[in-house]
């Protein structure tokens, strides 16, 4: 508690300094060039919309932007604009280039009219031809006074009015592509492999696809290019290839390396026979073998995205494949290797990576992969609630820690947190923090974001309570900042910029089923459930329809099972295993006592009976499984099995470091603090996009807990990383 207590004055201090630091506020003048927008704009300045149009009331939202406006935007410019972004419209052209434009034709175009302007004290003429994209030299042709005498503050200027020059736009030719639905089962990558084209030229076909996210629905139309004389369906052209025979080449070689027979070579090169065999430097024709590919999907094949600086010899120690096995799939490959290719591999291929979503992810190792030129800036958002601390009374400060848990979450989430800021810093990383109290109020969340240029942020921490995260998720969507939920957080946000940590109750089951599936043999499975935990009941008989169901009497004082039914559905003949679903102590503590009463069964002579064995399974460890009531012992004995989150944490580098920083062991928010953290500016620090970054990283693990994080439509991104852990001998263990 005193390393807690110590805490709360470090992090008080720091949530002070910065909350003061925050409250003065910069503004800027923008001059509105033509073509931009309000989300342009408020991204330059990394501010949202809603500040914009908060100091100009004059200003809609939606509403188109004129050139020439002069905006008030709060904070500071952290985007340098070389020239004016150009419009969706074809035919609008930046300012830089009707500039160039205008400088090409002055001598030709004439004036369709003229506007005056009254000039200011400290422009220029450059300034004023700037603002009219006209040249110099136009100006002073419709105003021969400045010839002879210089620019003057409220001097009547005379401004020629153009007609737009015409731009030619660049249009696909229309004849060259065409129109694919997209099937059942297919991804980005199995219809890029179709075409032969890398997943960036689809999206440049494809505007309407998002660049973000690899999303992509049954019978969504796309625009592909046509495959020259056939179609992506029917491509029967028997194709060869031209070979350079090299020094000490044979037939038997050739045949390994090409999957063609000797004859059939010497029958489609005459020339062999003609000069008594293969001879150093001789041309020859090699039919490419057509493989039956069937449909290309994901049932059918896994997918791999060509990385840059790549070789042959990478790829097939990688795959387990020979070079002419990958061209045998992968035709284009002839042509050489390149970044981008999409190549399709057989779907039972196993090796060094992770398959996920039929798309092979290469394994990263983040700690060699940093870039120290990389600064991640991050904003912790967490409830101290120091305003409801007297921080000169300890023993009521102990007291309120205690009793709090949204306070010992954020005090134990963030303390982790500080080693892993210093362990990055160990490293060499600058990394830029910010941290605030947001006292588990919505009010003070939305005043400390308002405060904030969300823009400028690689992540943000937090917040714990929901309408406190939906705020801030919304907020840092318009900058697509992800926003990181580090405790369980059940939402109906539908944004994709948020990264749900806790794995959700789903998965755990799942993964505690696939486990039995995966292990069970002969063993006789039975089900204890409550009335409440039917669901679990339902998903465990779905996957094992011969498990036997316990009844569970459920009384309004009382709850609990029958021994003499129970004993009649245990076998005496083959292991026992008994899920027990429920989240009702007094009923767990009963069913472990009579469980284990079983399992301690000694071999009856007279009967002939074996002794009873039982092993323990739930899908849900939760806390009716840690009341103090429920004997460990009992449990152990048990060999009680469930699903984890995290796992137990060994004697490692970050436990030393948190001991030599805090003077105790972390507790399991503080370890999840300090993983999450520090899985987070890993990955920043490779690169400062975690979006990007999760769309090609697999799963990574550190002391207690481990990260997969996988998109779900535009629900966001939600950790699919768990473990299987058992109570043997006391311990607590991970078996899988």
């Amino acid at each position: 508690m005193k390393y807690m207590f110590n805490q709360i004055y470090l992090i008080g201090s720091f949530c002070l300094l910065v909350s003061c630091t925050a409250m003065a506020q910069k503004f800027n003048t923008h001059q509105v060039k033509s073509g931009e927008t309000l989300e342009s704009i408020s991204k330059m300045y990394g501010v949202s919309t809603s500040s914009i149009l908060q100091y100009n009331k004059e200003i809609k939202e939606g509403q188109k932007l004129r050139s020439n406006t002069i905006l008030v935007v709060p904070g500071k410019k952290i985007v340098e604009q070389t020239s004016a972004p150009i419009s969706n419209t074809p035919t609008t052209m930046s300012a830089q280039t009707k500039t160039t434009v205008v400088q090409d034709s002055v001598k030709t175009r004439e004036p369709i009219g003229y506007t005056e302007h009254r000039v200011k004290k400290k422009e220029t003429i450059f300034g004023i031809a700037q603002l009219y994209n006209i040249t110099e030299d136009e100006l002073k042709k419709y105003n021969p006074k400045l010839y002879a005498s210089p620019l003057q503050k409220k001097m009547d200027l005379r401004i020629p009015k153009y007609r737009e020059p015409k731009v030619a736009e660049v249009v696909e030719d229309q004849g060259d592509l065409e129109k694919y639905i997209v099937a059942a089962k297919e991804t980005r990558w199995s219809i890029a492999h179709k075409y032969g084209i890398t997943i960036e030229r689809m999206l440049e076909l494809n505007p309407g696809l998002s660049a973000a996210n690899n999303y992509l629905s049954e019978g969504y139309e796309l625009l592909m290019p046509k495959i020259a004389g056939s179609t992506v369906k029917n491509q029967v052209t028997q194709l060869y290839t031209s070979y350079t025979v090299p020094a000490k080449m044979n037939f038997y070689r050739l045949e390994k390396e090409f999957g063609v027979k000797s004859d059939e070579i010497v029958r489609l090169n005459p020339e062999i026979t003609e000069r008594g065999g293969l001879k150093e430097g001789m041309v020859i024709r090699i039919p490419e073998q057509k493989v039956e590919t069937g449909e290309i999907n994901t049932d059918n094949y896994i997918f791999y995205e060509v990385k840059p600086k790549q070789n042959e010899f990478r790829l097939t120690r990688k795959f387990g494949m020979t070079w002419a096995e990958l061209v045998a799939l992968n035709p284009d490959l002839k042509d050489g290797l390149k970044a981008g290719m999409v190549l399709k591999l057989p779907k039972n291929k196993v090796g060094d990576f992770e398959v996920r979503n039929a798309l092979v992810l290469d394994k990263v190792n983040l700690l060699d992969s940093i870039n120290i030129a990389v600064k991640p800036k991050v904003l912790f958002l967490l409830p101290f609630r120091l305003d409801k601390l007297d921080l000169s009374n300890k023993e009521e400060t102990e007291r309120i820690i205690d009793n709090r848990n949204s306070l010992k979450y954020s005090l134990g989430l963030y303390s982790g947190a500080l080693v892993a800021i210093d362990s990055m810093k160990s490293l060499g990383v600058s990394i830029d923090v910010k941290t605030f109290d947001n006292q588990l109020d919505l009010g003070k969340t939305k005043q400390i974001l308002q405060g904030e240029q969300l823009g400028g942020y690689s992540a943000v921490f937090g917040p714990l309570d929901m309408p406190s995260l939906k705020e801030t998720a919304v907020q840092a969507s318009k900058f697509n900042v992800p926003v990181i939920a580090p405790v369980p957080a059940k939402s109906d946000l539908s944004l994709d910029n948020v990264f749900f940590s806790y794995t959700d109750e789903e998965v755990l089951w799942k993964h505690m089923l696939d486990y039995v599936e995966t292990n069970h043999t002969i063993e006789t499975l039975l089900i204890i459930a409550d009335e409440d935990n039917s669901k679990e009941k339902d998903a465990i008989l779905k996957r094992f329809p011969m498990a036997k169901v316990v009844v569970v009497k459920e009384e309004e004082k009382n709850i609990g099972i029958n021994r003499d039914k129970l004993q009649t559905l245990l076998s005496d003949q083959v292991p026992n295993w008994v899920f027990v679903e429920s989240d009702n102590y007094k009923l767990i503590a009963s069913v472990v006592s009579i469980l284990n009463s079983f399992n301690n069964t000694a071999f009856d002579p007279l009967l002939g009976k074996d002794k009873v064995s039982v092993r323990m399974f739930t899908t849900d460890m939760n806390s009716g499984f840690e009341n103090d009531v429920i004997s460990n012992t009992h449990l152990s004995n048990l060999k009680f099995t469930y699903p984890s989150v995290n796992r137990q944490v060994a004697n490692n580098s970050f436990v030393e470091r948190y001991r030599k920083r805090f003077g105790d062991d972390p507790d399991k928010y503080a370890v999840r603090g300090f993983d999450l953290t520090y899985d987070l500016l890993l990955k920043l620090a490779y690169n400062n996009s975690l979006i990007d970054v999760s769309r090609f990283i697999g799963e990574t693990e550190y002391s207690g807990n481990k990260f997969n994080y996988q998109r779900k439509g535009v629900a966001g991104y939600y950790n699919q990383s768990s473990y299987i852990m058992m109570i043997d001998d006391l311990r607590i263990k991970t078996i899988e």
